[in-house]
């Protein structure tokens, strides 16, 4: 999961601290990590399964990927770890610097970037997925979505996973411990799947499957299929080790 400090304004990343509550549970595997609204709600966050191998859930998000797999808030990693196991082309993104070096620590490539900057092979990954909750990065689910459309090949997936309910919220919130430490407050976003498929449609995403597993809810969309000549790939990303190396012509998850 990508937590705070996503923002929709393009090239802006406000930076993570060594001190977090959200890098120190990275870094420890476990919580108690909460987001926090203003009114005093909290939302319990999943630390020990995100730290954990992929549950039966997880593998029904990864059954249905095509190509290569954009995994945008990747948290620390699972998900593309797996993948590049199975052998699978995948590049993690996450705006945490912990998050990015636990992806590598698990053989995981990822950029330390925000979704919204330049990232490398766009108009050509296969798949996106926005899994934990991450359809609340940066407070507007349309945009996010509007992005990733465009970073995806025509006909490509979005696997999104919703809230079990019918929501569609829009609130600041901060990362706390529950013991007084807090991170910075940031736009985040709930939705059910109704209310996805509502902003889909407005997007011209195609509604492609919906399924239930583990308690967890989850939708894949469709690009449009229509042909257009692919963008050239952003060739200057710093992945993992933060050395900046050319991705491969054939393959947008190719450097590291």
């Amino acid at each position: 999961m990508s937590v705070p400090y996503e923002t929709t304004r393009p090239g802006r990343l406000i930076p993570w601290t060594a001190d977090d509550p959200y890098a120190r549970a990275l870094r420890t595997g476990r919580g108690p990590l909460f987001l926090r609204r203003s009114d005093g709600w909290l939302l319990p966050l999943d630390v020990e399964r995100w730290c954990a191998r992929p549950d039966e859930a997880d593998l029904t998000v990864l059954a249905r990927c095509e190509g290569a797999v954009l995994d945008v808030g990747c948290g620390p990693g699972r998900l593309v770890a797996e993948l590049a196991a199975r052998g699978r082309r995948a590049l993690g993104v996450d705006v945490s610097e912990a998050a990015v070096a636990h992806t590598a620590r698990l053989g995981g490539r990822a950029l330390h970037r925000s979704v919204f900057q330049p990232l490398p092979g766009e108009r050509r990954w296969g798949t996106a997925l926005l899994i934990d909750g991450n359809l609340g990065i940066g407070g507007d689910p349309r945009a996010l979505l509007g992005r990733l459309a465009r970073l995806l090949a025509p006909g490509g997936l979005v696997i999104a996973e919703t809230v079990p309910v019918d929501i569609d919220e829009r609130v600041q919130v901060h990362v706390t411990d529950g013991q007084g430490t807090a991170g910075a407050p940031f736009p985040w976003a709930r939705l059910g799947t109704p209310a996805l498929l509502r902003h889909a449609r407005v997007l011209g995403l195609a509604a492609d499957g919906q399924w239930s597993a583990g308690g967890r809810c989850f939708v894949s969309l469709r690009t449009r299929s229509a042909s257009s000549s692919a963008e050239p790939p952003n060739r200057t990303a710093v992945i993992s080790s933060q050395r900046a190396r050319n991705p491969s012509a054939d393959s947008p998850a190719a450097s590291r």
